[in-house]
């Protein structure tokens, strides 16, 4: 009886799950106020979003229902706590920080009220809540998911890679998981182990008609013109199913002609720089921050015809974001997600507060030369005074006492030099863009650049400038404007963030 009830109470999961999965990957905006789906172990439930400002919010009281949370306003303050099991949230309705457990966290916009009801910041969910919660909070805004506890929902993207003939597809699996592949004649099943699939694909072509979710929510199927066969490769916590479709005697038969041209040799992948004499990173890849440059009433470079620099680094940033997200199963912090404006300092602090293990900041350059062109990247280089000033800093040190005696040395440098001891770190980051940028867009003459920018100064992680091209080139501004290269750069930024992830995990490990 006991293993009939599980039984049943496996496949109301299964099918909850399911329904979850095919109404939160059908394509819906992110920004829009299609709700977000909480999916856990038990069930699934709805969480009613609003756009305020232009910015996507929940209601405080939403989320007291459904994570058992306590919220008590406090009038005189003008903003509330936020209680779960003794742990506390201070927000204030003036303010785009909260207070988590005496910790400061950014939000990407303050809580406001809306007649008698607290809205906060969608991001609110993973960047607070899930920081005082007995369970792990996952939001997944594209997805439209906020996954509660051990369900194991990975990412699943599946992309063609060559229509062919053969025909060549990628399913990327994220985090990795054990894969099984059945193939027979017209078609293939791919069976991962996990509870269900965060599931989304590119249009197929070639010999693969279509590919679609399976029977079992942890399935896929792909309805194959050929034979396939396929191959699993596990690498940096990420599988990839890579899957080739070959023409059939039957299928060549009925389609008489000259053999088509053998498929370009694929590029190998640039080697990681050697890691030798460069200082190992030393925290587990969670956390990334892309600073889309500029915004508000700082427009940046602008165009002859009235394109802004701040409209198109917020363009790439989310493009990047979604692939991140969704390949790689990282956290993305946007520091702004919305045309406001925001300080360096600001910027430096959301990276900072958010325990960053990257910051990658987006430009578009501009030139009183017009036919100045190409993607340069930028990293920090420190002058003499600040050098001066690390080099003191580290050799005083102060020594602080430790529980059960003894001391523990700490380097006091000031916050607007914390990237002192990332430098090294940083020149592998700009030189894995530059070689990942220069594959695949026009570069600059001189593509690395050194210079003491102040965002770059404050950032206590690896991280670097990308001006992407040039503005004030008019051919580079046609380009600009088509999503094909906006696309192309996120692609890039991505691949040397996947790169420059091996190389610091790669590092760490030895």
């Amino acid at each position: 009886m006991r293993s009939c009830q599980a039984v049943r109470r496996r496949t109301s999961f299964v099918a909850a799950l399911i329904l979850a999965l095919v109404t939160t990957t059908s394509g819906q905006d992110p920004a829009s106020s299609t709700p977000l789906t909480l999916v856990s172990r038990d069930a699934r439930r709805t969480i009613p979003t609003s756009i305020q400002n232009g910015r996507e919010v929940v209601a405080l009281d939403d989320l007291a229902t459904l994570f058992q949370l306590s919220v008590r306003e406090d009038a005189l303050a003008g903003g509330v706590t936020v209680s779960y099991r003794g742990r506390t949230i201070v927000a204030s309705a003036d303010r785009p920080i909260v207070s988590v457990e005496g910790r400061v966290v950014s939000l990407p916009a303050p809580m406001v009220r809306s007649g008698r009801r607290w809205l906060v910041p969608i991001e609110f969910i993973s960047n607070a809540l899930a920081s005082i919660y007995d369970q792990r909070i996952e939001l997944r805004r594209t997805s439209r998911l906020v996954v509660l506890g051990d369900v194991r929902l990975p990412r699943v993207t599946a992309s063609i890679d060559s229509p062919g003939p053969p025909t060549r597809a990628t399913i990327e699996i994220a985090p990795a998981a054990a894969v099984a592949v059945n193939a027979d004649a017209g078609r293939m099943q791919v069976r991962i182990d996990a509870d269900g699939l965060d599931f989304s694909a590119s249009a197929m072509s070639g010999l693969i008609d279509r590919i679609r979710l399976g029977d079992q929510p942890n399935t896929i199927v792909l309805d194959t013109n050929g034979t396939a066969r396929a191959t699993v490769t596990t690498a940096n916590n990420v599988a990839r199913v890579l899957i080739e479709v070959a023409a059939s005697a039957t299928s060549e038969s009925r389609a008489p002609g000259p053999a088509p041209a053998p498929a370009p040799t694929p590029v190998p992948p640039a080697p990681i720089p050697d890691p030798r004499a460069v200082i190992a990173a030393t925290r587990t890849w969670q956390t990334i921050v892309i600073d889309p440059g500029h915004g508000g009433d700082d427009v940046g470079v602008r165009s002859a015809k009235g394109v802004e620099e701040k409209q198109l680094t917020l363009d790439i940033a989310r493009r990047l974001r979604a692939m991140v997200e969704s390949r790689l199963g990282l956290r993305v912090i946007l520091t702004r997600d919305d045309d406001r404006a925001l300080g360096l300092d600001e910027r430096a602090a959301v990276a900072n507060n958010g325990k960053a293990n990257l910051l990658i900041s987006l430009h578009i350059n501009g030139s009183r030369v017009p036919n100045q062109s190409g993607a340069e990247v930028f990293h920090l280089q420190l002058d003499r005074e600040s050098a001066e000033v690390v080099r003191g800093a580290t050799a005083e040190g102060a020594a602080l006492p430790t529980l059960g005696g003894g001391t523990r040395r700490l380097d006091l440098i000031p916050w607007d030099l914390a990237q002192a001891r990332h430098l090294d770190e940083s020149s592998v980051l700009a030189s894995v863009l530059q070689e990942e940028l220069q594959r695949q867009v026009p570069i600059s003459g001189h593509p690395i650049r050194q210079a003491p920018m102040r965002l770059l100064a404050a950032a206590n992680m690896p991280a670097a400038l990308v001006e992407v091209a040039y503005l004030t080139n008019p051919g580079q501004e046609a380009r600009l404007a088509t999503d094909d290269f906006k696309n192309t750069v996120a692609q890039a930024v991505f691949s040397a963030i996947v790169r420059f992830r091996a190389w610091s995990e790669e590092s760490q490990a030895q």
